[in-house]
This record gives C-alpha cells, sequence and structure tokens, in this order.
C-alpha cells in the first residue's frame, strides 16, 4: 500500500478546508446518571414488566410486558450520542448486536445493555453514511486522502482500507455488496478543482478500482440514495433521475427522469425498483426500466419514501395517512388515517412480529408510532417530551427497537 504521500495530504487539506467553511461540532458520547423514567417524560409510556396483557422475552433475558392499549412502553436503556444530524436515512445502524450511530466518536453499543463496546474519535467524516457490506461497515475517511476504511462493526478495529490515491478527491460510500463498495467521487485536478465526478466500484479484497464510470456534465456528488440488489446498483438523486447499472462492469443500464426528486429512500421487491413521484408510487421493472404498474394517491397528496418490509410496501403521505401496498402489483392492502391531522407522519419504517414501528420527520409530539400490520390502526406513539424538534429514526434490533432522537439514543421493546 506504501507510506502516502506528504504533498497529497496538503492538498487534500487545503481542499478540504476551502470547500467546508466553518466546521461542525458533535457532541461525544457518554452515559447518562439517570434512568429512562429519571431523565424522560415518556409520553404515554407505560410499565415493561408486570400488570400488562401478555408478553415477550428476547435472547437478552429480559421480558417484555405488552402495555395497555393506547399506551407506549418505557426505553429499556438510554444514552447520550455524537449524532451530528447530517447522515439521513444511513445515521443509525444495526450490526449484529450492536447498535451504531452516525457522529464524533463513532461509537459501538450493545443492543441489550446499551453499555458502550467501543468507541473510535476522527475515524470519518462528518455526516458520514453508515454503509454495510458482507458485515463490514464503510466509511469515507476522516483524513480527506482518498481512502474508504472499513470497521469490525462488534470491535470497531479497521479491517480495511482502500487507498486509492490523490487522483480522487474525497470518495464518499453510497452502497456495498460482498464484492464491492459504491463510491462517487470528485476527479481532483492540479489547481485543486473537480469539475468532474464518477462513481466507481472498489474491490472489496484488493482495495482496487474495478470500474468507474464518469458520470453526466452538471450531475451533483450529493443527495445520492443507492441500493445494491440483484447484480444492480440503483440510485436517485436531486435532479430527480432514477438510474440502474450492471454492478460487475458499471455500465448504466437504464436511467429515467421522474417528476419529484428522492431524499431518503426508494424500494426494492424482487426485480422491481419503487420510487415516490408526487401523488404517485410508480414501479419500474430492474432489468429495463419498464414500468409496471402506478398507484395514484389523491390531487396534491405526495407519497413519502416507501420501504418493504417482509413482502409489503409501507408508505405514508402528505396527508398523514398511512399506506399498505402489495409491491408486486400496485394494489391498496389498507389506507388508514389515524395520523390525519397529527402532523407526524412516519418516514422510516421497521417491522417486528405483527407491529410495524414509523418514526416521524419532525416531533410536534410525533416521535415512534406502532401499527397494526393487518389493518393499520394506530396502537400508540412513544414521545421522549424533549421538545427537540429533530428527526426521529428507528430499526429493529431483534425483539427491541434502536430509536434515536436528536442525540438521544433508545432501547425500546418491540411490543
Amino acid at each position: 500500500m506504501g507510506r502516502r504521500d506528504e504533498h497529497a495530504v496538503s492538498r487534500r487539506q487545503a481542499l478540504r478546508l476551502a470547500g467546508t467553511g466553518i466546521g461542525l461540532a458533535v457532541l461525544g458520547a457518554g452515559a447518562w446518571g439517570c434512568s429512562p423514567a429519571e431523565e424522560t417524560g415518556a409520553s404515554g409510556g407505560g410499565a415493561t414488566a408486570g400488570g400488562g396483557q401478555g408478553g415477550d422475552t428476547d435472547k437478552g433475558g429480559g421480558t417484555f410486558t405488552t402495555p395497555p392499549p393506547g399506551t407506549a412502553p418505557k426505553p429499556l436503556w438510554q444514552q447520550e450520542t455524537g449524532n451530528d444530524n447530517l447522515a439521513g436515512i444511513h445515521a443509525l445502524a444495526v450490526i449484529g448486536e450492536t447498535v451504531v450511530v452516525s457522529g464524533d466518536p463513532l461509537v459501538g453499543r450493545d443492543v441489550v445493555s446499551g453499555k458502550e463496546k467501543w468507541s473510535r474519535t476522527g475515524v470519518t467524516i462528518p455526516g458520514a453514511k453508515l454503509i454495510i457490506g458482507g458485515g463490514t461497515l464503510y466509511l469515507a475517511s476522516a483524513e480527506y486522502d482518498g481512502d474508504v476504511v472499513g470497521l469490525d462493526p462488534a470491535t470497531g478495529k479497521e479491517t480495511w482500507r482502500s487507498r486509492l490515491g490523490e487522483e480522487y478527491e474525497q470518495p464518499r460510500p453510497i452502497a456495498a455488496d460482498d464484492r464491492h463498495v459504491y463510491v462517487l467521487a470528485g476527479i481532483l485536478e492540479e489547481d485543486l478543482s473537480s469539475p468532474t465526478n464518477v462513481i466507481a466500484a472498489i474491490d472489496t479484497t484488493s482495495g482496487k478500482i474495478s470500474w468507474r464510470e464518469q458520470r453526466d456534465k452538471g450531475t451533483e456528488e450529493f443527495g445520492i440514495t443507492a441500493a445494491v440488489v440483484g447484480g444492480r446498483l440503483v440510485y436517485t438523486d436531486y435532479r430527480k433521475n432514477v438510474t440502474v447499472r450492471d454492478t460487475a462492469t458499471g455500465r448504466q443500464l437504464w436511467t429515467k427522469k421522474i417528476g419529484r426528486s428522492n431524499y431518503y429512500r426508494f424500494a426494492v421487491h424482487e426485480d422491481l425498483v419503487i420510487v415516490p413521484d408526487g401523488e404517485r408510487l410508480r414501479a419500474f421493472a430492474l432489468a429495463a426500466g419498464t414500468e409496471r404498474w402506478s398507484l395514484a394517491n389523491e390531487k396534491f397528496t405526495w407519497f413519502n419514501d416507501p420501504q418493504v418490509l417482509d413482502g409489503v410496501l409501507y408508505a405514508s403521505d402528505g396527508a398523514y395517512c398511512m399506506w399498505a401496498v402489495d409491491p408486486g402489483t400496485g394494489k391498496q392492502i389498507w389506507h388508514n388515517k389515524d395520523l390525519v391531522g397529527s402532523a407526524a407522519e412516519a418516514w422510516q419504517f421497521a417491522k417486528v412480529g405483527g407491529t410495524l414501528y414509523g418514526a416521524t420527520e419532525h416531533d410536534k409530539k410525533g416521535g415512534v408510532h406502532a401499527f397494526d400490520t393487518a389493518t393499520g390502526k394506530l396502537h400508540w406513539t412513544y414521545n421522549d417530551d424533549t421538545g427537540d424538534s429533530q428527526k426521529w429514526y428507528v430499526v429493529a434490533a431483534g425483539k427491541r427497537l434502536a430509536v434515536m432522537h436528536a442525540e438521544r439514543l433508545y432501547a425500546l421493546p418491540a411490543v
């Protein structure tokens, strides 16, 4: 791999300082000294042990009792985080028994106990997406040196590094699988400018570029949402494009314009990619880009970003309604209006058993909603009563939920 060229580092530092402007201050991670009940009000919080309507036990030994109807459970634990609120949908991840939050320091915590397993300072850039492939956590290097680093999520130790060299200006991982890490990168010129950008695949064995393709002039390096499925790399961007490439060669198979930018996620199901396009959900064939189905909403009511869980597509909309849809056909399963008037629609989903959990984008006494997957009926809403307007996150972790709000990380029982 060789010693890193000092001149290249200084050039990158100059580029970074010129491009980033004012630095970002982020909070360090540390345990809260009080119990969850003492620290937050947890509106509607019912008991998590005893006196409920039946219970469940996870492999950590905890018994979770279902709270009374309309009552949310209390957190099993809570911790402060270094969340910088810049990584979007990729800010919170559960990998095996470890929950990780994007920020500095980067901290891995035990899902069951909430205890810190490892902590790394200065390992990645602010707002780094937590990209996972083949059990490895991939991040853009904090040294702005053209590297991508791979960490073992169980220990936080570096297990892989790309070392692409000074030609690539700050490659940012957007997706990964067992064979490749897919990145966007500017091509650095002698005057430190990067007028062109490429999408490239880095071989996870050698750390070298497998292929790279120059993107169209005028395309941006940010605002990309991507996924890998069935030998296809799918991504959307702020310029209202949906693009599919072959993961082995990088060859662009097709690209289409849609009527609305995709900000957080799109859904994939078997041989389909499903995107929100204003008042419609649209499904395209991965192979050829032909439209398979389209589901229309009411006039002036847009769909938010969809997610497929256990073979069902879930999405909220601009009228604060919830939808369950057959992702293969586009047929409505249910359309629930329990949240109309609440201004607290869900933007990220997790599913455990017969319950769908939705995290809200803005607080306004939202938080984490629990819905019946069969009917869409709202069971309860958990809110920490902090009044913070920042978005909530939720990720399934066995019989628990990893939940984040601003700089707080919680574990809720999945009841």
